[in-house]
């Protein structure tokens, strides 16, 4: 490749000096100074012959390789913008992929939340029902306590009447009753009262 590119610079070279040496030997024979602009037909034979050699050389060596060079790179300009198409079709594909998996994200989020919200309101109404449940067993426990204590407390209270009753009844009749009988007989009377005051 350097070779060929080497060679046709040295065409190029050789061909431009004809082109500019020609015009000065055709007027160096002649002698006298040169005027350009006048039409001379060997001058203008000599411009063409050497124009026409020129661009079979050009044509032969240097325009085959330009256009061969010019549509590479063409090529590879429109390789480079398919490339560059493809890329630009994976990224729009990729960061589709992403904001949907972003939107799947957030979408598990906002099912996790919901979830735990839920999770949490029925620990919140279980924990209520337990603890109302505990209270209304503490407040049974506590009535049960309490009457097994009123019942201790109304049976003291009977015997402490019991025995003043009788020690009333002993002072009042003055004479000393049999204490169990006594007992009996009263119990039995208080008994009698408590279902008068049942009923």
């Amino acid at each position: 490749m350097f070779a060929l590119s080497a060679r046709r610079g040295v065409l190029a070279s050789v061909a431009a000096q004809l082109l500019i040496a020609t015009p000065a030997l055709a007027n160096e024979a002649q002698g006298g100074a040169v005027n350009l602009l006048e039409p001379k037909a060997g001058l203008m034979f000599w411009t063409l012959v050497i124009f026409a050699l020129l661009f079979v050389v050009l044509a032969k060596f240097a325009f085959k390789p330009l256009f061969a060079a010019v549509e590479a790179r063409e090529k590879a300009l429109e390789d480079a913008i398919e490339g560059a198409k493809r890329d630009r079709a994976a990224a729009e594909a990729s960061l589709a992929q992403q904001r949907a998996e972003l939107e799947k994200a957030r979408n598990e989020a906002q099912s996790i939340i919901a979830d735990s919200r839920a999770t949490a309101e029925k620990m919140r109404a279980d924990l209520l029902a337990q603890t109302k449940q505990q209270q209304e067993e503490m407040i049974e426990q506590a009535r049960r306590a309490i009457e097994s204590e009123k019942a201790n407390a109304i049976a003291d209270l009977r015997r402490e009447a019991v025995d003043l009753a009788i020690a009333g009844a002993s002072r009042v009749i003055e004479q000393n009753l049999d204490s169990a009988g006594n007992r009996k007989i009263v119990e039995s009377f208080l008994a009698s009262l408590d279902g008068k005051a049942a009923r």
